[in-house]
């Protein structure tokens, strides 16, 4: 019998073994999570800016959250969208660019499947223009899910999740790059704006009235967070307050000096441009100039003078309600630190970073015309009031506050564009609780130490068959020959 006729018995054999095995071993589903990259767009359409922001993430949630893992952005070309009342078409219009380079960004097949999302501040409140918005967005091929206007509150409880996200205070990768708690104390936040200051920070449940303060859900957690508002304390209203402070102390002067600015630095200011508003507030009625009397304002340098002259204006202010309660009379928050959101700090993190705040201010206060413009792309006239700004963090830290002026902290915080994308990516981290998670797919599969158990039977038994055939072709093979050589003896 040749090797091709035993062949087939023995594959028989094996096969029907194999079955029979296979039956008898009880296999359980296992689950495959999909991997497949998830895409949501959140366009924040400020009274001065629009940007569009696409941020990706995995199906795969942590306690029910995702987690965002990239970010890419668009702004809008032309000014806010506030100044399209009066024509709200264009507003819409405007956006199509941004919109068109979203589709380009995000595969085709998952468009129809992508979220897409408009929040607007609380200025935004015109009908018209969020009307205008929202049919161009509806006519986009990605899933609008509609309009939302924040009041201030929330947008700094959302910037407080952006930042205690990217700082990994919720979760953190472990050495096998699995997620895992964090441990961390949760980060205040001292937002510094243009025209108003905001400190946000998370506080215990019983120590807030019911309607007091926003609630988030986030990763298996409730966190409870107040917003203390600072009006007339950004970075505009400083500079506009502590000149108008000059101005009135050195009016018999033909020149007034202003210690907060560099040398060799010099602007005309009219009275009327930093003492309107309500944050202009004055005692001296009879000393205040004319609206259109012009002063020529110049730099003097002086760190220490411009320390004492922007202290004293803080504790002549009123309306600011974390200048007037420290932590140590006020609510008290739950984490001690606070991370500094401001274009000046950015700046003297870069410029003159040093682990000392007051050291840090002294030197950014120090730095001449030159040392400003090497160190930024920004104007002039914006660099020369971060003195002014950096001086009123600074008071806040001699009075209770304790501010992150960590450098590595800060480095991760500019991750994934999360400095400019501000209260976007809070928002959508919020939304993602609520985003339904794809089912998993299931493959059949057995335990291990059965799936070993068989992996050795069936080599055993291919073994075993190929040796019976490798036998049973020897044995014919030299059976001929032993023929043929006994009748060559005889």
């Amino acid at each position: 019998m040749s090797w091709r006729e035993l062949l087939p018995p023995w594959l028989v054999i094996v096969a029907g073994l194999t079955g029979i095995v296979l039956l008898c071993v009880s296999t359980k589903d296992v689950p495959v999570a999909p991997l497949r990259t998830k895409y949501g767009i959140v366009l924040d359409a400020g009274p001065s800016r629009t940007i569009l922001f696409i941020y990706q993430w995995t199906t795969t949630k942590a306690n029910k959250t995702g987690v965002i893992r990239g970010c890419s952005s668009c702004p809008v070309q032309g000014p806010g969208v506030s100044s399209y009342s009066d024509s709200p078409q264009k507003a819409g219009k405007s956006l199509e660019p941004c919109l068109n380079w979203a589709q380009k960004e995000i595969p085709a097949e998952q468009h129809s499947q992508t979220p897409l999302y408009l929040g607007a501040t609380a200025s935004m409140r015109q009908l018209n223009l969020l009307a205008a918005l929202t049919g161009t967005l509806k006519s986009s091929p990605f899933s609008f899910q509609g309009a939302q206007i924040l009041s201030s509150p929330e947008e700094e409880a959302f910037n407080w999740v952006a930042v205690n996200y990217v700082l990994e205070n919720f979760f953190k990768y472990d050495w096998r790059g699995e997620l895992v708690p964090s441990r961390r104390g949760m980060a205040g936040v001292l937002s510094v704006g243009g025209s108003s200051a905001q400190l946000t920070s998370e506080l215990e449940e019983e120590k807030l009235a019911p309607k007091e303060g926003v609630r988030l859900q986030l990763y298996g957690h409730t966190h409870r967070l107040l917003t203390r508002q600072c009006p007339c304390h950004g970075t505009e209203q400083l500079r506009s307050r502590l000149l108008a402070l000059l101005i009135q102390d050195q009016r018999s002067a033909k020149t007034v000096s202003n210690p907060c600015w560099p040398l060799s630095y010099s602007r005309e200011v009219q009275w009327q441009s930093v003492h309107a508003g309500p944050c202009a507030a004055s005692d001296d009625t009879w000393n205040i100039p004319g609206p259109k009397e012009v002063f020529n304002i110049t730099g003097s340098s002086n760190a220490t003078a411009c320390l004492s002259l922007v202290q004293s204006l803080l504790n002549s202010s009123s309306s600011c309600s974390f200048l007037r309660h420290s932590p140590s009379t006020a609510l008290k928050p739950l984490q001690p630190r606070f991370l500094v959101l401001s274009e000046a700090m950015d700046f003297m993190r870069g410029a003159v970073p040093s682990p000392d705040l007051g050291q840090a201010v002294e030197r950014l206060c120090g730095m001449s015309v030159p040392e400003l413009i090497r160190e930024s792309q920004a104007s002039l006239d914006t660099l020369v009031d971060y003195c002014t700004v950096s001086a009123f963090i600074f008071h806040l830290s001699t009075t209770g506050y304790t501010l992150d002026f960590d450098r590595p902290a800060w480095t991760a915080f500019q991750k994934m564009g999360a400095r400019s994308s501000g209260w976007t990516l809070g928002y959508l981290l919020s939304l993602t609780s609520t985003m339904p998670q794809d089912s998993p797919s299931f493959l059949k599969g057995i335990e291990p130490g059965v799936w070993s158990l068989l992996l050795i039977l069936f080599v055993v038994l291919l073994m075993g068959s190929f040796l019976r055939i490798s036998y049973r072709v020897m044995a014919k093979e030299s059976s001929p020959s032993h023929r043929n050589s006994s009748v060559f003896d005889d």
